[in-house]
This record gives structure tokens, C-alpha cells and sequence, in this order.
């Protein structure tokens, strides 16, 4: 968003704009600075100054300066989001939607990640610790307390965040949780959150969460994983197991499944949880799979653990590598 709002001033420039609202003015030095009357205050002497080349204002009469948005805020006495609105409606340009507040609000996570260890020692206690995997699933952290003055800040009318579950009665509905983005292709379509401690459980975002993650690249393997959750994906794509993916959760969509069997050569293994109901989901799942003509086998992982617990155990990629050879047929 912050690159944006600097295209917008970038498209309008802030000397055009006031000479196109008829303020005369003359140059000043040889910095491309600029003195004219103040067109935020009655005067007879100018001392209102532009700085072309910085695209900025500063009034000696008034006290006030800024940027373009900022004039436009003064001059017709509008918020940040209206004067926002205001010139983009000037260049028939969009107004923020859904997408570009999911993909800001997951930049501003993961940029927050480095900051706290208490969210680092999460990740490393979970047994995800490898930066460009951290990196490369856009891993962040919802420290609570910033995300709503940020976005109003970069013109992200409220009523969006609420709408979205960005924020939730008032506060951000991620607070203390580390988030995975989830994406549609290169679309941002859902966020999740896991609590760091057991006062924050999971949470996603009242949206559908889009097809299976990271199907784009995932589905061109001839042999796919299917695991639950994202951080039984991310330490299998840790280990090198990046034909890895998830549903997030037991239960298949139609989409999901469609994705799953969109080629009858495609060899399935389910690494769901040990316990019965990760058990009962895989060999129901197993059973629709091999009903639409696709080889399936399921992963039976040692008593009490999931793919993030077998690895956070300190088991090798070579040894969870022998129980998908080893898998269960139906």
C-alpha cells in the first residue's frame, strides 16, 4: 500500500495539482522551490512554499505542510480515507478492495515476525526454524495492537476490516497468533492464525479458504502428501518434501477434491493425524479417491502424532520418507 500511495502522488505531482486549482506562484532558489499566497489561509504576502522535487508544502503563514494528500485533507477539510478516495475518483482509479487489505495485512505480519521472539521460539518449538521457508510461506506475526491505526492510516475504510475479520469487536482479530496467508494462485484469499499460547486458539478468516494450498506448483507432482494442517505442511516442505499440501482440515472440499483428481495418474498418500479421527478421515477420503481411479496410500504415522509433531521430535525426512513407501492400502 505505501508504494501505491507514493504512485498516486508520483501521478500527481502536488505543483500540477495546485496550479490546476489556480494558484500562481514564483520560483524561489534553484532547488525547484516555489512561493505563492496560501491557499489554506487569507494573506497578502506569500509565504506559502512547494518543493517540487520533494512534493511537498510548507506554509510560514499557517504553520501547516505536508504532501499532496495532506492539501487535499486541509483544503476540503476530508479524512485520509476521503481525501484518498478523492483523487483516486480525480484519476478513475479504484478504491482499495479485499485483496489489496489481505495482502497488506499479511505484509505487515510478516514483517512484525523478526521482531518477537516470543513468536520465534513458537515457530522453533513447532519445529519450523528455516528462514527461507519462513520467508517463502510469508510467515508473520499478529502482535496485537497495530493493525487497525495501520491500515486507517493507508486509507482502508473500517467497515472493510470488519467485514473481512481483520478486526473483531474492536481489536485485531489475530492478536498473538503467528499467520499463514493463503493464497488462490498468487491471490490472497484467507488468512490463519495459531495462537502462540492456549488462551488464542486457531482462527481463520470468515472466507472461503480456496482451493488446496499452493496447488499451482504442488500439482504438477505425479505423487502428492496430503497433510491436515499448514504447519504439518511447512515442516514437510522444510525436510524436502515440497509435493506437500494440505485442505486445512479433514474434510475436502468439491474444489478441493476436483484439484486432488484432476489427472487418474496422480499417486495420493494421506498423512492425516494418528488419532481415530484422522484415521476414520483418511480411510474415508482413501475410499472417494480410489473410487474416482487414483492410487491411494495412507501414512501410518506413530501413535499420538501428526507430520508437525513426528518432525518437531527430531525425526528425519529419511525416516518419514520410509512410512510413505511403507503406506496403508485399502
Amino acid at each position: 500500500m505505501h508504494q501505491d500511495l507514493q504512485a498516486l502522488k508520483q501521478r500527481v505531482p502536488l505543483l500540477d495539482y495546485l496550479r490546476r486549482h489556480n494558484w500562481t506562484a514564483r520560483p524561489v532558489g534553484v532547488r525547484q522551490e516555489f512561493v505563492g499566497l496560501c491557499p489554506l489561509h487569507p494573506e497578502t504576502q506569500p509565504s506559502f512554499y512547494v518543493n517540487a522535487a520533494k512534493n511537498v508544502f510548507y506554509c510560514h503563514g499557517c504553520g501547516r505542510g505536508g504532501d499532496l494528500i495532506r492539501f487535499v485533507q486541509l483544503s476540503l477539510n476530508l479524512s485520509f480515507r476521503e481525501a484518498l478516495v478523492y483523487l483516486k475518483q480525480q484519476l478513475g482509479l479504484p478504491e482499495p478492495g479485499e485483496d489489496e487489505a489481505l495482502r497488506e495485512t499479511a505484509d505487515l505480519y510478516r514483517q512484525q515476525l523478526g521482531r518477537h521472539t516470543e513468536a520465534l521460539d513458537y515457530l522453533r518449538s513447532r519445529g519450523v526454524y528455516d528462514s527461507r521457508l519462513i520467508e517463502h510461506l510469508s510467515i508473520g506475526y499478529a502482535p496485537g495492537g497495530m493493525l487497525y491505526r495501520h491500515m486507517i492510516s493507508l486509507g482502508y475504510p473500517a467497515d472493510l476490516l470488519i467485514r473481512l475479520g481483520l478486526i473483531h469487536n474492536g481489536k485485531d482479530a489475530f492478536y498473538r497468533r503467528i499467520v499463514f496467508p493463503c493464497f488462490d494462485a498468487a491471490r490472497p484469499v484467507n488468512l490463519y492464525g495459531r495462537g502462540i499460547d492456549s488462551r488464542c486458539p486457531h482462527r481463520f478468516l470468515p472466507l472461503p479458504k480456496g482451493g488446496l494450498f499452493s496447488w499451482s506448483t504442488v500439482g504438477n507432482h505425479p505423487e502428492v502428501i496430503l497433510v491436515e494442517g499448514l504447519f504439518d505442511l511447512a515442516v514437510l516442505w522444510q525436510a524436502g518434501f515440497i509435493n506437500a499440501t494440505c485442505a486445512f482440515g479433514v474434510h475436502l472440499t468439491q474444489a478441493q477434491f476436483a484439484q486432488l483428481s484432476d489427472r487418474p495418474d496422480r499417486k495420493v498418500f494421506l498423512a492425516f493425524d494418528s488419532d481415530l479421527a484422522g484415521q476414520q478421515a483418511s480411510d474415508s477420503l482413501a475410499q472417494r479417491l480410489q473410487s474416482a481411479g487414483l492410487n491411494v496410500g495412507i501414512v501410518d504415522l506413530p501413535a499420538g502424532q501428526d507430520p508437525n509433531t513426528f518432525f518437531a521430535a527430531g525425526r528425519s525426512g529419511a525416516e518419514f520418507d520410509h512410512l510413505v513407501r511403507s503406506a496403508r492400502r485399502l
